[in-house]
């Protein structure tokens, strides 16, 4: 595949969702997205999103934007596709074929309260992992696993500080670096 595929996290509230804002963030790195734009600015996501990042491995791509629609307005003029997680919309095995053939880059778009049509009316596909009420979390998951082809079960990341080696029991962990960000434990 030749696309890049991004995530736009839309209604992010600091206050309430930064557990989930960054495992969106985590799951979109470790599916294979290349980056993360969130629409509201909160550092402390970012910054456990970058910490993952020195330890684990890059690249990924974390910024803000000030004003989400002009955002996926200037994707769509620079080329790009837009996929809308929703449960609303057409189930993934119907339309997963026909995004995998468009080698447009693709900005996902995962929301955090009720989207505005917006973005509904934007979006190329709007995409439905089951039509009942769900994580966004598990959406993003299931999206970009079936997307990329299964990319997370052979990914290897640069730069990576610890590396797991899959076991049938226990835990098998590689540290390939002394120089381990204090906070991630393991």
């Amino acid at each position: 595949m030749t696309f890049e595929v991004y995530v736009l996290r839309i209604g992010h509230r600091p206050a309430r969702d930064k557990r989930i804002t960054t495992h969106v963030g985590l799951v979109a790195r470790a599916f294979g997205a290349r980056g993360i734009i969130l629409d509201r600015r909160d550092e402390k996501v970012a910054s456990s999103l970058l910490a993952v990042c020195r330890n684990w491995g890059g690249p990924f791509y974390i910024s803000f934007t000030e004003d989400p629609y002009d955002y996926c307005i200037k994707w769509k003029d620079g080329g790009g596709e837009i996929i809308h997680l929703t449960m609303y919309g057409i189930n993934l095995p119907s339309v997963v074929n026909d995004i995998k053939r468009s080698q447009k880059n693709k900005l996902v778009i995962v929301g955090a309260e009720k989207v505005p049509r917006f973005y509904y009316e934007i979006a190329d596909w709007n995409v439905a992992i089951g039509n009942q009420p769900h994580s966004e979390v598990a959406a993003l998951a299931v999206f970009l696993l079936e997307l990329l082809d299964g990319w997370v079960f052979h990914s290897s990341f640069e730069n990576a500080k610890i590396k797991i080696i899959p076991s049938e029991k226990g835990k098998r962990v590689i540290k390939l670096s002394n120089d381990i960000h204090k906070t991630e434990r393991f």
